[in-house]
This record gives C-alpha cells, sequence and structure tokens, in this order.
C-alpha cells in the first residue's frame, strides 16, 4: 500500500493519502478538488548499524565522490 503525496492545484494545500489501489479517487482535503499534482516523495531507509551507513557515505571505489553516483 504505497503512501502518495499530493498538491492541490486549486489552493496549494499539500498531502498525504495511503492508496490501497491506484483507481481509487483522490481529493483535496482542504478543497475537495480533484486538480491535484502527484509530489515525487522521498524515503529514508534505517538500519539497525551506524557502521553500514558509514561505509557507504565514503568514496566509492571507482573513484566518484560518493557511493551511488557511478550506478553502482
Amino acid at each position: 500500500m504505497p503512501i502518495f503525496e499530493y498538491r492541490c492545484r486549486d489552493c496549494g494545500s499539500k498531502f498525504e493519502k495511503l492508496l490501497l489501489s491506484q483507481a481509487e479517487p483522490v481529493r483535496c482535503q482542504r478543497c475537495q478538488s480533484s486538480e491535484l499534482e502527484r509530489l515525487l516523495s522521498v524515503f529514508a531507509v534505517s538500519g539497525s548499524s551506524g557502521e553500514a551507513a558509514a561505509s557507504e557515505s565514503g568514496p566509492c571505489p571507482c573513484g566518484a565522490p560518493r557511493r551511488g553516483m557511478c550506478g553502482e
């Protein structure tokens, strides 16, 4: 069940909506408009070890300044 973020084009309100189906109609929670823009969501992953997170923040073995910049 994904959580989507929306911005209303009529009133500018931002909100999140848990959708059971993408066919489910979504309306602005403030003004009930259906003129919505789905926003790009950002998520975070938390690990059980701080050591694992620290090892991924350093330079990549390929020479890129950060891991993930080279596509690994």
